[in-house]
């Protein structure tokens, strides 16, 4: 009997229009795709893989039946969306009698089985994955690629294509051409071949990240030939204004998108620490401590599910009444994708923040990044999700989360929504108090702004010393530089001077108002889970003047009423500074993970810990009769 391999991708609706990303995603996502099939087409030139215009769920009854397929195979997905999918796809498989294959490869261990082995309980510390990792088994090396491939088999597509309804396009503001992805389910050709930029009706990317195995090999290799770089790396001590090149591998796009194997990753850096010679680093600080936090994150998505991207009816995350919180949906429990205008203050914070308008210029330059290149470094990551959340702006970390999903090109559910857990301490991490200063947490690598003088380049003449504050430098300076600072960000040129915004609050005031909120919320002690959260209650124990939309004693259920029975008038909208000395960086990350942050279902939890003088204790800062109840 012949063989036939055909490699299938298909273009659903779900990432082409009903979920939002950048032209730069869309952009390494192709380069992928186009990389794997010139890969496939080396080891038989009458091979390549095979794009086909329509959703996996309407196209593969199809192809069972027209291509007379025997075997489906495919790498596991634990993501919340995928699970529904993939179960889906199997039962469709099923009744076509067609065998699935699933394999492994997205994280080092099987989520499900990181899961099981943690006693059923979502994985959140590295300890937890260590543990459950030792009862598993060693970390699979992976196995070679093909040294050639069968011929595909029949390949014509003599039936109707489904079509995905073309509204709403959640894409529509990437697009300055028309999408024709879905006119032929072969291409405009007719040739199954990977779409262009053209044909998705896409912008020009603006990244200088190219994504592909290729690319992703060759990144690798130079990782690995820097043995001192691979064996002594530790992420907190990396730089993050560095750019150009910038001081971490970012080799996570790669593996988000399938160009690079974790397990590859992870046993070439790990042979390289197994030989060195001196001291190596070690996790979860190290390069392969850095891939187990990935599966810690996939461990704990896996368990919850789709309540691991929210707070609402998660077990996990703590309850803090951020302001702009999420729409709920009363059936379902599930997020609506458009969150509460409870303060238009709030919401011009997080306007500003978004786009790069706060008038803090290492917040400012950071998103500017983000929003041009779709990469940022992990702590410049840290220092804009604590100043959106506990750190200055008392913002739903969702909120944060949305924008980080929509733009990064190393964007991983998993990780996404449990590094904005971890920074907003609402899981994973507890040292709220520990806060990272957009003043002096940049200048400890970058004293002259390099960094801020290119990402915000109305800035780049200031002197050093007003680089971070530029409000301070007198209005001869500023126009002296060519910008003078005034309003919010909106403004354009004055007098042929460039406008830069003041700072949109004083930083130790905001951070003292939220330092307050989150200690009030963890005195209170409640997860996602708890019935006052669910029915809305929670504003019972909160008192009226505490940060947040705590007025009154009941929030409406979102889907039945809209937010806001206290506030009629709530819109709904899609979709030195520290104390302690150490310039607010809270750079040791093995410290909360060993001790599992302190959260619900970490190593420690019911325990209690001394921290390091002059750092202070969570048990100082719960104090009984701190946070009244309302009445009844």
């Amino acid at each position: 009997m012949a063989v036939f391999v055909s490699p299938v991708s298909g273009i659903g609706a779900y990432f082409m229009l009903e979920t939002s990303e950048t032209d730069k995603v869309y952009e390494n996502r192709l380069d992928c795709q186009s990389d794997l099939s010139d890969s496939i087409s080396k080891l038989n030139a009458r091979s390549k893989l095979l794009v086909i215009r329509e959703a996996p769920q309407t196209l593969l009854p199809k192809l069972f039946k027209a291509w007379k397929i025997s075997h489906l195979v495919f790498e596991k997905d634990t993501d919340a969306y995928a699970r529904g999918r993939d179960r889906e796809v199997m039962k469709l498989a099923k009744d076509a009698g067609v065998e699935v294959v699933i394999k492994v490869g997205r994280t080092l261990y099987d989520p499900d089985e990181l899961v099981k082995h943690n006693g059923g309980k979502p994985t959140m510390s590295i300890t937890q994955v260590e543990q459950a990792g030792a009862k598993i088994g060693g970390i699979a090396r992976p196995i070679p690629a093909p040294n050639s491939l069968p011929d595909p088999g029949d390949t014509t597509t003599d039936f109707e294509q489904e079509q995905p309804p073309q509204e709403p396009d959640y894409n529509a503001s990437q697009r300055d051409g028309i999408e024709t992805s879905y006119a032929n389910l072969a291409g405009p050709n007719g040739d199954f071949a990977v779409p262009t930029m053209e044909e998705l009706g896409l912008k020009i990317a603006t990244t200088p990240h190219r994504g592909g195995e290729t690319n992703a090999l060759l990144a690798l290799d130079k990782v690995i030939d820097d043995e001192d770089y691979t064996a002594t790396f530790e992420k907190p001590k990396t730089v993050p204004t560095a750019f150009a090149p910038q001081a971490t591998t970012l080799l996570s796009p790669h593996m988000h998108f399938g160009s690079l194997s974790c397990r590859e990753f992870y046993w070439r850096a790990q042979d390289v620490v197994d030989k060195y010679k001196g001291k190596a680093s070690k996790p979860p600080v190290s390069l392969t401590g850095q891939l187990l936090f990935r599966d810690m994150y996939f461990g704990a998505q896996a368990q919850l599910g789709w309540m691991f991207g929210q707070t609402v009816g998660n077990s996990h995350c703590r309850f803090i009444p951020w302001h702009l919180r999420s729409k709920v949906d009363a059936k379902s429990g599930l997020i609506t994708g458009e969150y509460t205008i409870d303060s238009e203050e709030a919401e011009d914070y997080y306007q500003r923040w978004k786009y790069g308008r706060t008038g803090f210029p290492w917040i400012d330059a950071v998103m500017r990044q983000l929003r041009y290149e779709g990469w940022i470094h992990h702590l410049a990551r840290h220092a804009v999700a604590c100043f959106l959340t506990r750190g200055g702006c008392y913002i739903d970390w969702e909120r944060g989360a949305e924008v980080f999903e929509e733009w990064l090109i190393d964007h991983e559910a998993a990780c996404n929504i449990g590094n904005w857990q971890w920074l907003s301490c609402t899981a994973f991490y507890a040292q709220f108090y520990r806060c990272y200063s957009p003043i002096a947490f940049p200048q400890k690598t970058d004293k002259n702004g390099d960094f801020v003088r290119h990402f915000v380049p109305e800035l780049k003449d200031f002197p050093a010393k007003y680089i971070y504050e530029p409000w301070r430098a007198p209005i001869q300076d500023q126009r002296r530089a060519g910008c003078v600072i005034k309003g919010n960000g909106t403004e354009g040129e004055t007098d042929g001077l460039k406008i830069y915004p003041k700072p949109m609050f004083d930083f130790s005031e905001r951070r003292t108002v939220c330092i307050e909120g989150v200690k009030n919320a963890y005195h209170v002690k409640l997860y996602g889970d708890n019935p006052k959260v669910l029915d809305g209650t929670w504003r019972e124990l909160f008192p009226d003047e505490a940060e947040g939309p705590t007025e009154g004693k009941r929030e409406e259920i979102a889907g039945e009423v809209e937010h806001g029975a206290a506030n009629g008038d709530m819109k709904i909208r899609k979709g030195v500074d520290v104390e302690n000395g150490d310039m607010g960086v809270d750079e040791d990350e093995g410290e909360a993970a060993e001790h599992g942050g302190e959260t619900k279902g970490g190593d420690e939890e019911g325990k209690r810990k001394k921290r390091a003088r002059g750092q202070g204790t969570l048990d100082e800062h719960f104090r009984p009769g701190k946070v009244r109840k309302k009445k009844k």
